[in-house]
């Protein structure tokens, strides 16, 4: 990969509208602040090092951003276009390890490009290399403010601020799970857009014994994709009330326990599923983390949790009088009347059974 970065330092450095010293001055003035949003580790750089990787990995992503607007590729990237490597760089653009401060790679972009930047503001490259994970095609500003391509990835999640259900976080006890809770009645449904609205993967809707999901996909990707969102959130977002995509992930290893809840949500083409079921089924468990009694999630999961809990008991008290109060009933009001009535099954039990073995002796004389 560093062949391709260094590659792509020449190309931006004889493209770009400023001379080089230039770019590594605006660099250096900003080198404070781009420190502090990096680890320990890269403290021990001294300023010439830090500069120059900050300015190789910079110039890269710009770019690798730019050509892939423009289309603008030459026969050099010809390798770097081989769909596996695509893939895999995609995926490392949003590694939260990888990251560098949105900020000081948009100002490398204005300082190099000043003409360019006025009509394909950095922003703009940005919304479009990540479009895969725009569901809900949210539209860029001058004034959209983001950490860095993890944080826009997770913004893409989030519902807008006005439908954002605000309160406190509150405990929320673990619900029965999809095979289950089909089993007493309830409906899964794929929520659907409606009146130009494009749903947020975290707008869940639960009324009248029907539960709404956005339909998302699992891929050899997914784990990769959700355990960095859910990192950010523990590290940049540690309120409960703010672990949106965390809380997201909880409620769906309550919901998918067993292949058999998968294969009910497969069905209803709330999943779109390119992996195992067995595979699947596991993943969406480890990315809840540490999934215990009594979690702390945000205020719209808790109150869906209870419903559905609600549902669950509601309708197995209703089974139960439906069906078992009838047969007690009947069948074993006193003690005397419940032994003859399993002496009866038993008897019916040893009938058909030996019917059964009769029946394979003739078969069997008869061959």
């Amino acid at each position: 990969m560093k062949r391709f970065k260094l590659s792509y330092l020449k190309s931006f450095t004889e493209r770009a509208e400023r001379k080089l010293k230039d770019i590594v001055s605006t660099i250096k003035s900003a080198e404070e602040s781009v420190r502090e949003s990096y680890s320990e580790t890269i403290q021990y750089l001294d300023s010439d090092d830090f500069v120059k990787m900050i300015l190789l990995d910079a110039s890269f992503i710009i770019e690798y951003f730019w050509k892939n607007k423009t289309l603008n590729w030459t026969d050099e990237d010809r390798e770097i276009l081989e769909p596996w490597l695509c893939n895999r760089m995609q995926m490392d653009f949003i590694l939260l390890e990888n990251q560098l401060p949105f900020f000081i790679i948009e100002k490398i972009y204005d300082i190099a490009f000043p003409s360019l930047s006025k009509n394909n503001p950095f922003i703009e490259l940005t919304f479009r290399q990540f479009e895969y994970y725009n569901v809900q095609i949210s539209q860029y500003s001058p004034s959209t403010k983001i950490l860095h391509f993890t944080d826009l990835v997770r913004n893409f999640c989030m519902p807008p601020s006005e439908r954002r259900l605000k309160g406190k976080s509150q405990k929320m006890m673990e619900i029965c799970s999809a095979a289950q809770l089909v089993e007493l009645g309830l409906k899964f449904k794929k929520r659907e857009s409606s009146n130009n609205i494009n749903w947020s993967p975290l707008e869940l809707k639960y009324a009248d014994g029907v539960l709404e999901i956005p339909r998302f996909q699992l891929d050899d990707t997914t784990e990769i994709y959700a355990r960095n969102l859910v990192a950010l959130e523990k590290y940049h977002h540690p309120y409960k009330d703010e672990a949106y995509i965390t809380d997201y992930y909880t409620l769906l290893s309550f919901l998918i326990k067993t292949v058999k809840d998968m294969d009910v949500l497969v069905r209803e083409q709330i999943i779109d599923n390119w992996l195992d079921g067995v595979v699947a089924t596991s993943m969406i468990n480890k990315l809840s983390g540490e999934k215990c009694f009594n979690i702390q999630t945000n205020s719209h999961y808790h109150k869906m949790a209870e419903e559905l809990n609600k549902f669950y008991t509601d309708r197995a008290r209703m089974t139960y009088y439906v069906i078992m109060r009838p047969l007690k009933r009947e069948y074993f009001y006193n003690p005397w009347r419940g032994a003859a009535t399993i002496g009866g099954s038993l008897l019916l039990l040893l009938t058909v059974t030996q019917t059964v073995c009769a029946l394979i002796s003739v078969m069997k004389n008869w061959e």
